[in-house]
Parts: C-alpha cells; structure tokens; sequence
C-alpha cells in the first residue's frame, strides 16, 4: 500500500515530467518566434518568391542581391549524396550487428558506434579537410576537393551511428515467432532477413533515415570546412557548394545589426527550422507507428 509521503513524491515527479515536456514545446515555439520577428524584415526589401527561388547570393553588394535557392540546392544536394551513402551501410550495419555477429563481436561493434557519435563535428571536419579533400583531389583529378561529394561523405560518416543505432532497435523488435514461423515453413537464415525480418522493421528503419537526415541536414562546422561555401547553383556533387547552416555561422558574425543582410540570415534560419522540423516530425509519425505494430 502506498504512504501518503509516496504518493506525493509520484505525484510531484509527474508534475515535473509535464513541466518538462510543456517547456520544451515553449522553447521550440519562442525560438520560432524569434526568428520569425527578426526575419520577415527582409521581405521589405525582397519578396518571397525573389528570396526563395533567387539565384544570386551578394548580400553585401548595393543592391544586396538575397537569392537563397543555391544554398537550398547545396543543402540538399549535400543531405542527397550523405544519405544515399549512409542508408545502405547503416541498415546494413545494423543487421550485421542485431542477426549475424557473434556475441562478443556484437558488443565491441556496438561500442565503436557509440565512441563514433560522441566525436564532435569540427575534429571530423578537421580530418575531412586534411586527409579526404586532398584525397578525392587526387583521386577524381579536380581543381579542388572541397566539393559537396566531400561534404556526402563526412555527412554520411556523421550520420551512420544514427541510423544504425535506431535501425537495430527495430530490427530486434521483430517478434521472434516471425523468423521461427520463416525457419519452420523451411526459409534460410538470409531468407528470413530478408523476407521477414526487415518488412517487420521497416517503419523503423524509415524514420532511422528520417532522423539521419534532420541529423546531417542541420550540421554546421563540418560541412562549412569541406564543401568550399560557393553560394553558386551546383551542377554535380563535384562542384563546391554552400549550404544553409554554414552561410549563417559563416556571415552572422559580420552582418550589421538591422541590415537586409542581418535579416535574411534569420529568414534562412526560418527556411532551415521549417525544413528541419518538418524531417523531424515525419521521422517521429513514422517511430510511433512502428510501435503501435
């Protein structure tokens, strides 16, 4: 039976749960605002469709020029060619990890995974810009390696631990009757991965690619450090670029307060908050619905 005292403490924790969870949707909802306020100043100066589908970035020049569709193009050509690198390999990974290794192999797997997105993204880029630039240089024969091939694929390496941890998590929640149910009616081991096992997880692996993609979609120091921030409409993944989330951290620090310059960065972190959120929410409708399964 429950003392009083006890069922206090219960009903203060869940109190504080509810704050919790109450204040985050606050902060989410301020941070919207905030640039909300800051950023529709630059449709004064701009209209949407000219700061959407623009295809000039020269937000110093006189008329400052605030076409953002090459950095909307760069972000998401980057995103593109991370995903399609990271998505195989992680699934791929995290069936390896959850059906075929051996025990121990498992656990020393799992903690490379780990230690692998505890490395901050500026050590990553530092490698990236060091050893893998002047790689693909040599390799592809180009002018430069800072390309947004280069960006895909320190985005790729940043996104894997994502991606597999959460497509493990679905994978192993596949009821156990589905693959004995496979083995029974005579399906090999690779069989039942394949025509079992992985329609069961499906859903979660969606949004493990889903939550890889808001992951690389919002990184910042890595791939301001090896895609050569040009804010020009790319052509192929081997042509510098400029994404959204380095333009801001490149040019925030140096645009005059009050400023068309000033405000179409807030207006690109709208555009990247919208993006962002959107990825997200997707992500978070797909993980509920594997678990309702």
């Amino acid at each position: 039976m429950k003392t009083p005292s006890r069922r206090f403490r219960e009903f203060l924790i869940e109190k504080l749960i509810f704050l919790c969870g109450i204040a985050s949707v606050v902060f989410v909802a301020l941070i919207f605002i905030f640039l909300l306020r800051e950023g529709v100043s630059v449709f004064k100066t701009v209209s949407p469709g000219s700061f959407l589908g623009g295809r000039f970035w020269y937000p110093i020049s006189n008329p400052a020029r605030l076409g953002i569709l090459p950095l909307i193009l760069g972000s998401l050509l980057v995103t593109a060619g991370a995903i399609v690198i990271a998505v195989p390999l992680g699934i791929a990974a995290a069936f390896y990890i959850a059906e075929v290794a051996p025990k121990r192999l498992r656990t020393i797997l799992k903690s490379c995974v780990e230690v692998l997105s505890a490395i901050p993204s500026v050590v990553l880029g530092f490698l990236g810009i060091t050893v893998l630039v002047p790689f693909l240089r040599n390799l592809f024969h180009l002018p430069t390696g800072l390309t947004a091939f280069s960006g895909s694929i320190m985005l790729a390496f940043m996104a894997l631990p994502t991606i597999i941890t959460i497509s493990e998590d679905a994978i192993k929640a596949v009821p156990r009757e589905y693959k004995d149910g496979a083995l029974a009616l005579g399906a090999t081991h690779w069989q039942t991965l394949y025509r079992v096992v992985i329609h069961g997880a499906l859903p979660g692996i969606i949004a493990a690619a889903m939550l890889g993609i808001g992951r690389v979609f919002g990184e910042t120091m890595a791939v301001m450090m090896v895609t050569g921030n040009a804010a020009v409409i790319p052509h192929s993944l081997f042509e510098p670029v400029r994404t959204l989330t380095a333009t801001i951290a490149a040019e925030m620090g140096e645009a005059a307060k009050g400023t068309p310059h000033y405000f179409a960065l807030f207006a690109v972190g709208i555009v990247l908050f919208i993006i962002s959120f959107a990825i997200n929410l997707t992500a978070d409708v797909l993980l509920n619905r594997n678990r309702k399964r």
